[in-house]
């Protein structure tokens, strides 16, 4: 049994089965382990306290235990009520001795009560995902601001609350916009998402894809990658955006582009990932077809408007594990997942480790540097350094035991010169 007080979990007798998927997991992130064997050596982190709001899953359990490694001193929170993995969180209490606070299901209020208890450990640095723990320490523990050197954020959504609060000037230390490394969204955003979406709606509903005509809501590099899984498994993709470049794009890559009043009449499942409030709203629903699926993979549970669900509602039953029917009053039904929270997280496991690998090394290696420079930087979002984004490429295809070609000296030459032409 753990050493450690400080924790608030659902069931710590879960701890043997986390360790073994946490293990599991670490076997699909090389890379992840060779910074967690060097942090070992250099002891990078020693004595900083972390506050980390991160979804409580196998993979993030295991950039805690590398930081952990490091030297810091850790205390962990969700990010969303329903993505926590329960033995998880007992394997790290009771095996790792990592403060956490985080239970699957768990209310608004106790979600707030856990950000609260992560920001106890009065952090030096934060590691956020959709940037709830940043705000909570800008409104309602600002005493705690002046002691932390830098933070980082992991998702779209949580980049872009975070540029408006630069915007605004009331930002009050630098955060490094994790999601916008190279080695993060072109992977985590497209891949992961893509196929753990997938995975979600398909453990919820046991649906089967090919035929069905699949609406997404949103173009960006998440809608991309659940566009190109939903067409592989043989649906009929119809994509809506707000951005005229992403809605051309869609175009040239064979998809289906129309206003989503148009899509709401069409669509047999439909999945949010557009970063807003009320992407699916009251004059959507009331066209929709009987039976349609409606699914988040949004980081935030505003993207399907569940006021307006239920006030068109007049009966609503839970006919299988995550899904909620809605009977409108002409007799059609529209079948919410998740509770409206993203569903990869909320039916499924999340992404696949391996591409969390390069997620998660982002996260260790940036808090690292702003361990070492956070003092030196303005109240600013800054991206990935470089150096960083490259090195973890190098690594994880180093770990797939592939090789690249190098410039030679006349091409590096070339690249620097601007003199010769044709």
């Amino acid at each position: 049994m753990t050493s450690i007080e400080n924790y608030d979990i659902k069931d710590p007798s879960l701890a043997s089965l986390g360790k073994q998927r946490i293990e599991w997991a670490a076997r699909e992130m090389p890379v992840v382990k060779l910074i967690k064997e060097r942090f070992t050596r250099e002891r990078p982190l020693k004595d900083i306290h972390i506050s980390a709001c991160l979804h409580v899953t196998t993979e993030t359990a295991n950039l805690m235990l590398t930081l952990k490694e490091g030297g810091a001193n850790i205390a962990l929170c969700a990010s969303n009520p329903l993505s926590t993995q329960d033995d998880v969180t007992a394997a790290l209490v009771t095996e790792y001795n990592i403060s956490t606070f985080a239970i699957k299901g768990e209310d608004e209020t106790t979600y707030y009560r856990h950000i609260n208890a992560a920001l106890d450990n009065k952090p030096q640095l934060t590691a956020d995902d959709g940037a709830d723990l940043v705000t909570t320490l800008h409104t309602k523990r600002r005493k705690l601001l002046k002691g932390v050197l830098g933070g980082t954020e992991e998702t779209t959504t949580g980049v872009i609350r975070l540029r408006s609060l630069e915007k605004s000037g009331e930002q009050q230390y630098p955060i490094i916009a994790v999601n916008d490394a190279s080695t993060k969204y072109l992977f985590d955003n497209r891949y992961g998402t893509g196929q753990s979406t997938i995975d979600g709606i398909t453990r919820a509903t046991n649906y089967l894809w090919a035929g069905k005509t699949v609406v997404i809501c949103g173009y960006g590099w998440c809608g991309h990658g659940i566009a190109l899984r939903a067409r592989g498994m043989g649906s009929q993709v119809i994509i809506t955006e707000v951005d005229p470049t992403r809605a051309l794009e869609a175009i040239m890559d064979g998809y289906r582009v129309m206003p989503i009043m148009e899509a709401a009449k069409l669509g047999d499942i439909f999945i949010t990932i557009a970063g807003d409030k009320s992407v699916l709203d009251k004059a959507h629903f009331q066209v929709m077809k009987d039976g349609a699926i409606l699914a988040n993979s949004g980081h935030f549970n505003v993207e399907i408007n569940l006021t307006a669900l239920e006030e068109l509602a007049h009966n609503k039953r839970r006919v299988r594990p995550f899904i909620d029917e809605y009977t409108m009053e002409d007799g059609r039904r529209l079948c919410l997942l998740g509770e409206g929270r993203l569903i990869n997280l909320a039916a499924a496991e999340g992404h696949p480790a391996s591409v969390m690998d390069m997620s998660f090394a982002n996260q260790a290696l940036s808090l690292e540097y702003l361990a070492k420079h956070g003092s030196q930087l303005k109240s600013k979002v800054y991206p990935v350094p470089e150096e960083i984004d490259k090195e973890i490429a190098r690594l994880k295809l180093k770990s797939m035991g592939i090789d690249i070609d190098s410039l030679t000296p006349e091409q590096t030459e070339y690249l620097n010169s601007w003199q010769e032409g044709t």
